[in-house]
Order: C-alpha cells, then sequence, then structure tokens
C-alpha cells in the first residue's frame, strides 16, 4: 500500500518549479512595462529621448541633396518617432490614422510655414547655390516639425490619451506655439552638434 501511494501523489514540489520556468521569459517585457507605468517620470524621460533621437534623424534626413526625398524621409521618421511613442505608452498604433493626424497638424501652421517648407526642398533642383540653401534650411525645418509633433503626442500620451482621441483641430495654436519654440531648439542643436545630428552615411553631403 505504501508504494502504491507514492505512486499516485507524485512530490508536488516539482510542480512550482516548471511553472516558473515557463513564465519568466513571458512576464519580463510586461514586468519592464509596469515598471515604467509605475514611474511616471521615468517613462516621460524615456518619451523624451525618444523625441530627441528622432529630431537627430530627421536633422540627417534633411541634408539628402535630393528634392521631395528629404521631406518624405522627415515623414517617415515622424512616424516612426510616434510608433516608438505609442508603444511606450502602451497605446494602439494605426499607421493610417496617424498619418491623418500629422497631416492636419502641419496644415494648421498655416502657408506661411508650409510655403518655407516646400521652398526648402524645392531649392535642392537649383544647381550649386539653390542646394545650398535647401541642404541648410531643411533640416532645421525638419527637425523642428518632428520636434512640435513628438512634444504634443507625448503631451497627449502622458496625459492618457489614445491616438483615436488626439484631436488636432483643438491644438493648432498650441502646435504652432511649439513648432516657432522648436526651429530654435533645433536650431542650436543643430549648430551645436552638427556631426551628430546625422545618421552614418549622411554627414558628407553637409560638406
Amino acid at each position: 500500500m505504501a508504494a502504491t501511494t507514492s505512486q499516485v501523489n507524485p512530490p508536488q514540489e516539482t510542480r512550482p518549479a516548471t511553472q516558473a520556468q515557463g513564465t519568466t521569459g513571458t512576464c519580463a517585457h510586461s514586468a519592464a512595462s509596469d515598471h515604467d507605468a509605475a514611474d511616471p517620470a521615468a517613462r516621460l524621460a524615456k518619451a523624451q529621448s525618444i523625441v530627441h533621437r528622432n529630431v537627430l534623424w530627421a536633422l540627417g534626413v534633411g541634408l539628402v541633396p535630393i528634392p521631395v526625398v528629404d521631406f518624405l524621409g522627415v515623414s517617415t521618421v515622424q512616424l516612426k518617432m510616434l510608433r516608438e511613442l505609442a508603444s511606450l505608452y502602451g497605446v494602439d498604433f494605426s499607421e493610417q490614422l496617424t498619418k491623418k493626424l500629422v497631416a492636419t497638424l502641419v496644415s494648421g501652421l498655416g502657408s506661411a510655414a508650409l510655403g518655407t517648407a516646400l521652398a526648402a526642398t524645392l531649392f535642392k533642383f537649383v544647381p550649386l547655390i539653390g542646394t545650398s540653401l535647401g541642404v541648410l534650411s531643411m533640416p532645421v525645418l525638419g527637425g523642428a516639425f518632428t520636434l512640435a509633433t513628438g512634444r504634443v503626442f507625448t503631451a497627449h500620451f502622458d496625459s492618457g490619451g489614445t491616438i483615436l482621441d488626439f484631436k488636432p483641430q483643438a491644438i493648432r495654436e498650441h502646435f504652432r506655439a511649439e513648432f516657432e519654440r522648436a526651429k530654435q531648439a533645433v536650431a542650436q542643436m543643430n549648430a551645436q552638434e552638427p556631426a551628430k545630428s546625422a545618421p552614418a552615411g549622411t554627414t558628407s553631403a553637409k560638406a
């Protein structure tokens, strides 16, 4: 009887150990996410780091001497940045909806800002002088667009908002003010860190 009982009732100590081995890897990412959510200051610092890094990428992309390609490149960087911010804050990301939101924000800057941005990229069609002017102005404008966009979305996500309830029309004036501040900040950044502002392979375009 003793032998039979030991076979029917296996040692229970092995069960928790087996379960722990199967769940440790699965819970690692969620634990890190929970830590960020529990420490809003740390999460905000990460968000600001994401924005800063992508502003540097936008500066680098703006150095591309090919007209229109630079503008499309900045748009790609902005989408990348917003996807990273959404992931950080645990917000569902929709590329198509985000494109529409960013386009609405940019259109709210008015014809003067849009005309300046368009001129900056079209200047590159003009040999020598036009290319030089475009390379000087487009990085700052692209970086400013990216910085202002990153700031307003960070504030929105940090307050508990999502992509779905982001209302670009309601913050047009705020975005314009952020864009003006961003132009000054990015111009200083570009002057202080010209080499660091460009990704690998683009620094030669500035020379």
